[in-house]
């Protein structure tokens, strides 16, 4: 009976064992709590993982029959004629870029220009409110900034801009054209509104966390607050270029936005007044249509296609802003 006993309490003990090194595989402390918040934190990061794994599949298997019609010609073509079936992204992939490329070389330099008054100038007292102001302009949805430059931007480039530019810059193919205010030229300048808050924000956090340490050196030596301020902008100079590349980002794939004011016109033009198409309004534009199988694993594609840049830009960016944080980080630990 006391060998049963003995057993027993042996397999009693070699199972609670078992279960205190479950339990502490699952946490560092080994309690029940904690391995549960794990199993939990986990589940959430895989439930996201599937679902960014279920759309790039969805979306595949759904643009193969466009993938086996056209193959690598897609990418190329540039006719798009839903009544032939004949499909071609590389107007929509011009416009992505092209309009992307003129938001991001408007907003850099206002959005840097704000950074740098914001940390290195402004008092604070000024700094929040513009900060505050500036923020909110991410905020706003992107139908209205499609009606305002509906009603507003177009008309300005159609009546003043657009006639300086002819005038002065007209021998250039970029501003040659017919003025009808609606075009690349202001779906860029309508970009360069949204992504300019982005920008700020970034590169303000980022000029933030160079150490104050770097300051004051610069300013010992007898250096001037604009020597200071380059000194500051070389070291953060990664950081401010993930914050550009994830403008940039943010820039390809707008859609509402772009769809009311660039035109929506299958086209390659040097003009910046011709009116274009982007992959993200062309999708907006041309999903409820797609009735033909063809037609719409050809939209499915360009999606595809737009999943894949933006996934691509987006992480560069984060990659950039985790190298400059790290080390300014590291130097101001080691200060």
């Amino acid at each position: 009976m006391s060998q049963v006993q003995t057993t027993t309490q042996a397999t009693e003990g070699i199972t609670a064992t078992q279960r205190w090194n479950i339990r502490r595989a699952l946490s560092q402390t080994g309690t029940t709590g904690d391995a549960v918040f794990r199993i939990v934190l986990f589940a959430s990061v895989f439930i996201i993982l599937a679902i960014v794994v279920g759309m790039v599949g969805m979306m595949l298997s759904n643009a193969m029959p466009a993938i086996k019609h056209f193959g690598f010609g897609f990418l190329t073509g540039k006719n798009w004629d839903p009544v032939r079936n004949e499909f071609g992204a590389l107007p929509f992939i011009y416009g992505t870029i092209v309009s992307s490329v003129l938001a991001v070389l408007i907003a850099v330099p206002i959005s840097l220009g704000i950074a740098i008054f914001l940390v290195e100038q402004a008092p604070r007292k000024i700094a929040q409110p513009i900060a505050f102001l500036v923020e909110l302009l991410a905020a706003i949805p992107s139908v209205v900034y499609g009606l305002w430059g509906i009603f507003v931007l177009a008309p300005f480039i159609r009546e003043h801009l657009g006639p300086i530019l002819q005038k002065y810059l007209g021998w250039l193919p970029l501003f040659q054209g017919k003025l009808t205010g609606i075009g690349m030229l202001t779906g860029g300048i309508i970009l360069a509104i949204m992504i300019t808050p982005i920008i700020t924000a970034i590169v303000r956090d980022v000029l933030t966390a160079v150490p104050v340490t770097q300051r004051e050196a610069a300013l010992a030596l007898g250096a001037t607050k604009w020597e200071t301020t380059k000194v500051v902008l070389d070291n953060a100079a990664s950081g401010i270029a993930g914050a550009i590349v994830l403008g940039l980002g943010r820039a390809i794939g707008e859609t509402m936005a772009v769809t009311m004011v660039i035109g929506n016109m299958p086209q390659i033009s040097a003009s910046l007044f011709e009116p274009a198409y982007t992959i993200a309004s062309v999708l907006a534009s041309n999903f409820a249509e797609a009735t033909d199988e063809l037609y719409l694993s050809s939209l499915i594609l360009i999606g595809l296609i737009l999943f894949v840049v933006t996934f691509i830009v987006n992480g560069l960016a984060k990659l950039l802003v985790m190298t400059v944080t790290r080390g300014k980080s590291g130097t101001a630990k080691a200060a």
